[in-house]
C-alpha cells in the first residue's frame, strides 16, 4: 500500500532524507520503514488506523492560525494578584535566554562538565532565594508555589518531632490554589489539615487549643497574606516550635527586599514563586517555584540542588549535589517524586536579579508599594473601607454588595480586580503598575484619583528588612547591556545543547524544537494572561488547550486528557490519583497495591507512594522483559488489594514487549487498572495507542515527544490521558470550574491549566506534522535507533532486543564485560565523548554499567554516523587498555574531558595533546571545549556549598 506523503514541515523536522533512509535501512536489513515497524511492533498492538489529524499547509499558515486563536484572548491590566503579577522581562534576558536555543534546548545538567553555564545561573538563583529568605540552603527551583508548599508539608512531617496523628496547620490567609494542592496531596497521604486564623495565636497553648489538642508537625503561613496584610508571625513560630513543629513561610520574593526575611522571625522553610522576577504570567506558567531551608534540613530537601565541587585539577566547578537522582535510587522510599525543575525560568529569574541588583530590586518593590499606598490613601479619602492596615502591594476593601459592579467598571477601564466575594475586592500592584492604572481603579470606585504617585518607603516597623542581600559581585557587575549580553553569552558557551549537536539520551527524547513552534510563547495574548482572569477573556488559550487535548486523545486512544500537570511526575501522580479515586468511588477502599516492574522509572514508585499506594515490585526476566510468571504470582497474592500496575511501553529497556496485552488482561481480570508510563511515547505515536491495547491511564511528556524544549532541565508538561471511567477523577481547580470535573481529585498544580503558555509549542508541532507526519516521525525514530544498534553491535553488545534483533526507539549498549576486563567505566566513555563533541547517552539506567541511546527522528545520518564513529573510536581506545598498551589510570579515557587550559599547560600525560583534543572525526573549526576537567562529585557532597562562591575561588594560584 502506498503510504501518504508527509507534509513539507515533516521533512524539515525529520533528519534523514530519502537516500539516507534507504542506506540506513540496508544496514538494518529491512526493505522499508513500514516493514521495519511491522517487524518491530507486536501485531497485537499495531494500530493500522491513520491518525485523523490534518496537517497545516505551511509554517506561515500555522502562525496565522495561532494569531486567530490569540485574538480570542483579551489582554487587560491585571491587578488580581494571588501570586501572579505583571513584570517586565528585561529585553536582554528575553532575547538571549528565553528565545535562545543555546539555553532552551539544553538538557538537565547531569553531565556537569558540559553544563557549567546553566549551573552557574542556577547557583545564582539559589543565592537569590537564600539571601532573600535568610535560610542557608535553597534548591534549584520547584514546579510552582503550590507544589512547593505541598513538598514543604511532607518535609516538615519527616523532620518534625511530632507524634503519630499529628496535623498540619494552614494559615487561613494562604493562597487558595496553594491550599487546594496541599489538600490533594494530604488526602492521599492520610494527613489531616486544619485551617485556622493565626492572628490570636501567641503561645504553644493557644496553638494547641486551636487544633483541639492534637499534635502538630507543621504550620504554613502566607507572608504577606492573600488579603495583603503583613502579619507578625514571631509568636506563631515560637508556638509551633514549642509543640515540636516546624514553620513554613510561603513568601513573596519581591516583598522580601523590604520585609524582614522569614528566617529572622523563625521560619524553618520558605517556599514561593519567582514569577515576578521577569517571568510572564503566561496563564499560570511555567514559573520557577522555590524552596529554602535551614542548614539542618538541607539533606532532606526535595528537588535539585546545585553545589560547588572541584575538578581533576582542583579548580572550582559546579555540579548537582546530593539527591540528584533520588527517585531512581530510593524509589518508593524517595522523599519526593519531583525529577523536573523549572530551570529555564529559574535562569530567567536569576538573571533578572543579576540585571537589577539589590538596589534595582528594592526600587521595583518600592514602586509597587508606592502605587498600592497611593491607591489605598485615595480610596480611604473617598470613604471606601480599606481593611488592610499594613501591606506591601495588595489591599483588600470592603464594599458590601458592590464588589462585582465595581469590578465591572474597572474592567471597562481596562483593569482586572480580584473579586473575593460579593462584598470584598482585593487589588494588587506590581512593577508594571502606573498612575493611569491607579486612576482607572479610583474611577471604578467613584473616588478622586491621586494627582501624583509619590515614592513612599514602606513602614513595616520591626518587620522591615534591615539585613543586606545579594552582596555577591555577580549582582553588581552587569549594569550595562553590553556587559550583561557578554555574561549571558559566556555562560551559554560553556554549555552543550542541541544547537551544538546530538544529545543521544535514552528515555529523554531530545528532538528538534522548531523555531516556528516557539514563536507564539512570547505573544502577550498568551504570555500576559493571569490564570484567574475572567473566563471570557481567556477563550483563545482554552480553545487551544481543548484542541490540543482532542489531538492527544486521538493519538493515545484515551477518552479524556487533563493538561494541568506541569511535569511528568505530576502526570504520574494525577493518573494514580484518578485510579485511586475510581476504586474509592466503587467502594473498593482496600485496593492499595501498585505493581511496578523492577526496570521502571524511579518516579513511578515515588509517585505511587505519594498517591498513598503500596509498591510491590515485579521481577524482570533475563531478556529485560517483565517476568510474567512473577507477575501472575504477585497478582495471585495481592489480587483483592490490587489497585494498579505501572508499566512503561515500549519497555524501559527499549523493546516492544509482546506480552503487553496479556499483562493488561491479567491486571484487569483481577480488578486492577493499567497505568502506561508515556515516557517512551515517541515510539508509539501513529503506530499504537495505549488506550486501545489495554491502558487505562497514561501521562505524556510534552517536553519529550511533543517538542516542548527541555530548557536545561525544565519546563516540563505532563498531561494525563484516561479512559472514560476514570475521567470523573481527573484534576480540577478551586478557582476555575472549567479546568476539570467537579468530582475530580483536586488540583495537582497551582494553575488550572498548568504551564499553559507553552502549550502553543506542542499545538504547533502537531498541527504542522499532521497524522501522517507524526507517524513518519515515529518510524524514523525506530529506524535511527536500529541503525545505531546495527552499527555499534560489534563494538558494544546491545543488551536487549526484540524479534529479529530489533529495538524500539532506543538501544542499550552493554559495557559491563568491557569494564570487567579493562577497568574502563561508563563514566570514562561519557567524559571521553565530550572530547569528540558529544553529550553522553543515559548512563547506568535502567541497567548499571550500560549506556542507553535514543537518537530521535530529528538527527540526520551524518550526525548518527559521527556519533557511531566516535563510539567505535572509543572502543579502540578501550582495546588499547585491554591489550596492555596503556594503564587505564593513565589512559586518555580516564583523563577526559580535556580543557584548552590543560593542553596549554605542563603536559605529563602518556598520550599526546592531539589525541586528547582532536580525536578522529573532530573538526578543529567546530571544536567544543569543556570549561572544566572531570568533576569530583564526592568532594562536593562532603563540602556542601550551594550559593555563589567568592570570585577569589576561581583565581589562578
Amino acid at each position: 500500500m502506498t503510504q501518504p506523503v508527509p507534509p513539507a514541515f515533516a521533512e524539515r523536522h525529520i533528519g534523514p532524507g530519502d537516500a539516507e533512509t534507504a542506506r540506513m535501512l540496508e544496514v538494518v536489513g529491512q526493505p522499508s520503514l513500514e516493514a521495519l515497524v511491522d517487524a518491530a511492533i507486536p501485531a497485537g498492538i499495531h494500530d493500522p488506523e491513520a491518525l485523523a489529524i490534518e496537517a497545516a499547509p505551511s509554517e506561515q499558515a500555522v502562525i496565522a492560525e495561532l494569531r486567530e486563536i490569540a485574538s480570542h484572548n483579551t489582554v487587560v491590566t491585571s491587578m488580581i494578584g494571588l501570586g501572579y503579577y505583571g513584570t517586565h522581562t528585561p529585553p536582554v534576558v528575553k532575547r538571549n535566554i528565553l528565545e535562545n536555543p543555546a539555553w532552551y534546548t539544553a538538557y538537565t545538567p547531569y553531565q556537569p562538565e558540559i553544563s557549567q553555564g546553566r549551573l552557574e545561573a542556577l547557583l545564582n538563583f539559589q543565592t537569590v532565594v537564600s539571601d532573600l529568605t535568610g535560610l542557608e540552603v535553597a534548591n534549584a527551583s520547584m514546579l510552582d508555589e503550590g507544589t512547593a508548599a505541598a513538598e514543604a508539608m511532607t518535609l516538615m512531617r519527616r523532620a518534625a518531632k511530632a507524634k503519630d496523628g499529628a496535623v498540619l496547620v494552614l494559615d487561613e490567609m494562604l493562597l487558595p490554589q496553594t491550599v487546594g494542592v496541599i489538600h490533594t496531596r494530604a488526602r492521599a497521604l492520610g494527613i489531616e489539615c486544619v485551617t485556622i486564623s493565626l492572628d490570636d495565636v501567641d503561645s504553644a497553648d493557644a496553638l494547641s487549643f486551636a487544633v483541639d489538642g492534637k499534635p502538630v508537625f507543621g504550620v504554613i503561613v502566607q507572608y504577606p497574606g492573600k488579603d495583603g496584610q503583613v502579619r507578625d508571625f514571631r509568636k506563631v513560630a515560637d508556638a509551633a516550635h514549642g509543640l515540636g513543629a516546624l514553620v513554613t513561610a510561603a513568601a513573596d520574593l519581591l516583598g522580601l527586599t523590604v520585609l524582614a526575611e522569614p528566617a529572622s522571625w523563625g521560619a524553618d522553610v520558605a517556599v514561593g514563586s519567582s514569577q515576578r522576577f521577569g517571568v510572564p504570567m503566561g496563564f499560570g506558567g511555567p514559573h520557577a517555584g522555590y524552596m529554602a531551608v535551614g542548614q539542618k534540613l538541607s539533606r532532606t530537601m526535595p528537588g535539585r540542588l546545585v553545589g560547588v565541587s572541584i575538578d581533576a585539577e582542583g579548580k572550582p566547578a559546579y555540579r548537582l549535589a546530593l539527591q540528584t537522582r533520588e527517585q531512581h535510587i530510593r524509589r518508593e522510599k524517595a522523599t519526593s517524586n519531583i525529577c523536573t525543575a523549572q530551570v529555564l525560568l529559574a535562569v530567567m529569574a536569576s538573571m533578572y536579579a543579576v540585571w537589577h541588583g539589590p538596589v534595582g530590586l528594592r526600587e521595583i518593590a518600592v514602586h509597587a508599594h508606592s502605587h498600592a499606598k497611593a491607591l489605598a490613601d485615595a480610596l480611604r479619602a473617598g470613604g471606601v473601607d480599606v481593611t488592610t492596615t499594613r501591606f506591601f502591594d495588595t489591599i483588600t476593601v470592603s464594599v458590601p454588595g458592590k464588589a462585582r459592579e465595581i469590578a465591572a467598571k474597572a474592567l471597562e477601564a481596562g483593569v482586572n480586580l480580584c473579586i473575593v466575594d460579593d462584598d470584598t475586592l482585593s487589588i494588587s500592584t506590581d512593577e508594571t503598575t502606573v498612575a493611569e492604572h491607579v486612576a482607572a481603579v479610583c474611577g471604578a470606585f467613584g473616588v478622586d484619583a491621586p494627582s501624583e504617585i509619590p515614592t513612599v518607603e514602606p513602614d513595616f516597623g520591626d518587620l522591615a528588612r534591615t539585613s543586606e542581600y545579594l552582596t555577591h559581585p555577580v549582582f553588581h557587575a552587569y549594569r550595562s547591556e553590553t556587559s550583561m549580553l557578554r555574561y549571558l553569552r559566556r555562560l551559554a558557551d560553556r554549555d552543550y545543547a542541541l544547537d551544538r549537536g546530538m544529545i543521544p539520551l535514552g528515555s529523554c527524547t531530545m528532538k528538534l524544537n522548531a523555531t516556528t513552534e516557539m514563536e507564539a510563547i512570547t505573544w502577550p495574548e498568551f504570555s500576559a494572561l493571569h490564570p484567574f482572569a475572567p473566563s471570557e477573556q481567556t477563550q483563545g488559550i482554552r480553545d487551544l488547550a481543548a484542541q490540543l487535548s482532542a489531538w492527544l486523545v486521538e493519538i493515545t486512544g484515551y477518552d479524556e486528557v487533563s493538561l494541568q500537570p506541569n511535569a511528568g511526575s505530576q502526570g504520574e501522580l494525577a493518573g494514580l490519583m484518578a485510579i485511586r479515586g475510581y476504586h474509592e468511588a466503587n467502594g473498593d477502599h482496600e485496593r492499595d497495591v501498585c505493581l511496578i516492574p523492577s526496570s521502571a522509572h524511579g518516579t513511578n514508585a515515588a509517585s505511587a507512594a505519594m498517591a498513598g499506594l503500596k509498591v510491590v515490585v515485579v521481577k524482570s526476566a533475563d531478556d529485560g522483559s517483565i517476568d510474567m510468571d512473577d507477575l501472575r504470582a504477585k497478582i495471585d497474592k495481592h489480587g483483592e488489594r490490587l489497585a494498579a500496575i505501572m508499566v512503561t511501553y515500549p519497555s524501559t529497556h527499549g523493546v516492544y514487549e509482546d506480552t503487553i496485552t496479556e499483562l493488561c488482561d491479567l491486571v484487569h481480570e483481577a480488578g486492577g487498572q493499567v497505568y502506561v508510563d508515556g515516557a517512551n511515547m515517541n515510539a508509539l505515536v501513529g503506530v499504537a495507542r495505549p488506550g486501545h491495547f489495554g491502558g487505562d491511564a497514561s501521562h505524556l511528556n510534552l517536553h519529550k515527544t511533543f517538542c516542548i524544549p527541555h530548557g536545561g532541565g525544565g519546563p516540563g508538561v505532563g498531561p494525563v490521558g484516561v479512559r472514560r471511567h476514570l475521567a470523573p477523577h481527573l484534576p480540577n481547580h478551586p478557582l476555575a470550574a472549567e479546568a476539570g470535573p467537579e468530582s475530580g481529585v483536586g488540583p495537582i498544580s497551582a494553575a488550572p491549566f498548568g504551564s499553559a503558555s507553552i502549550l502553543p509549542i506542542s499545538w504547533a508541532y502537531i498541527r504542522l506534522m499532521g497524522g501522517t507526519g507524526l507517524t513518519a516521525a515515529t518510524r524514523m525514530a525506530v529506524l535511527n535507533a536500529n541503525y545505531v544498534a546495527a552499527r555499534l553491535r560489534d563494538s558494544y553488545p546491545v543488551l536487549y532486543a526484540g524479534e529479529g534483533g530489533l529495538v524500539a526507539h532506543e538501544c542499550i549498549l552493554d559495557l559491563r564485560e568491557l569494564t570487567k576486563i579493562s577497568g574502563v567505566t561508563v563514566d570514562d566513555v561519557a567524559k571521553r565523548l565530550v572530547d569528540y563533541g558529544f553529550h553522553a547517552p543515559t548512563m547506568s539506567f535502567p541497567v548499571a554499567g550500560t549506556l542507553m541511546v535514543e537518537p530521535t527522528e530529528s538527527e540526520d545520518a551524518g550526525e548518527l554516523d559521527r556519533f557511531c564513529d566516535a563510539m567505535i573510536a572509543i572502543r579502540a581506545e578501550i582495546q588499547d587498555v585491554i591489550d596492555g598498551k596503556v594503564e587505564v589510570e593513565k589512559s586518555v579515557l580516564r583523563g577526559a574531558p580535556h580543557t584548552a587550559h590543560c593542553l596549554a599547560g605542563d603536559w605529563d600525560a602518556e598520550y599526546d595533546r592531539m589525541t586528547a583534543a582532536y580525536p578522529a572525526g573532530v573538526d578543529p573549526r567546530a571544536k567544543y571545549w569543556p570549561p572544566v576537567r572531570r568533576i569530583d562529585g564526592a568532594h562536593g557532597d562532603r563540602h556542601l556549598i550551594c550559593s555563589c562562591p567568592p570570585p577569589e575561588a576561581f583565581e589562578e594560584e
